[in-house]
């Protein structure tokens, strides 16, 4: 049986709806941030030592970064399903999108995360000079990347409505978070389909299983 440790409001949401998708069967292990620093309790760093989520136990194998799991998963149990034939146009797509999701897009989303919590989070005195900096680093350096990769995303999904090809993949369930991410946090504006596909995969059922196994899951923090 796999177990999902599973962390409110973070990434191994993905893991919990693929699981979905496939009926798969699976346990969660919840954890909880702190609510003041909305990190991960100790209690994580006992299963794998970055303390972090996901991680997936099954059996002796203990598994970390969402890639990998989703790569793990798919190989061990999917069947083939989710994931675009070897030698058919869209496979190398598909693996673009599945390194995409963290390689490119989530950092820029992390530091935009970061930089407006610096004014709040700096000693009262220094709040106005943090916030000031803080938006100006983010103005010049994170804005500029996120514009691109909302331009890009668009793009991509302007033909089917999906990433690579004309069927949800693997590589839809690991883009979810940076779209979800960016949705409360760099708005798309003129740019219709990625609000499209955030709205099509959350009415779809296997979506709002994982939501409601997993526990409430608020994006925009």
């Amino acid at each position: 049986m796999i177990t999902i440790h599973h962390l409110n409001n973070s990434r191994s949401q993905r893991v919990l709806w693929l699981l979905e998708e496939l009926e798969v069967p699976y346990e969660i292990r919840r954890y909880q941030r702190d609510p003041q620093t909305m990190l991960a309790p100790p209690e994580l760093r006992a299963v794998h030592p970055l303390g972090k989520s996901p991680v997936l136990t099954e059996g002796g194998l203990t598994l970390a970064e969402t890639g990998a799991i989703v790569e793990y998963v798919l190989e061990r149990h999917g069947n083939g399903r989710l994931v675009p034939a070897k030698d058919g146009p869209h496979h190398w797509t598909y693996r673009h999108w599945m390194h995409h999701a963290e390689g490119s897009a989530m950092p820029p989303l992390v530091m935009a995360l970061l930089f407006n919590a610096m004014g709040r989070r700096a000693p009262p005195e220094a709040q106005p000079v943090a916030e000031k900096l803080a938006q100006g680093m983010k103005g010049a350096m994170v804005e500029p990347n996120l514009e691109r990769l909302k331009d890009y995303w668009n793009a991509a999904l302007a033909g089917t409505g999906w990433f690579a090809g004309p069927e949800m993949t693997a590589a839809d369930i690991m883009m979810s978070f940076p779209l979800e991410a960016a949705s409360s946090r760099s708005p798309f504006g003129d740019r219709p389909h990625p609000a499209a596909f955030l709205a099509r995969i959350h009415e779809r059922p296997a979506y709002r299983r994982a939501v409601e196994k997993g526990g409430e899951y608020a994006y925009a923090r």
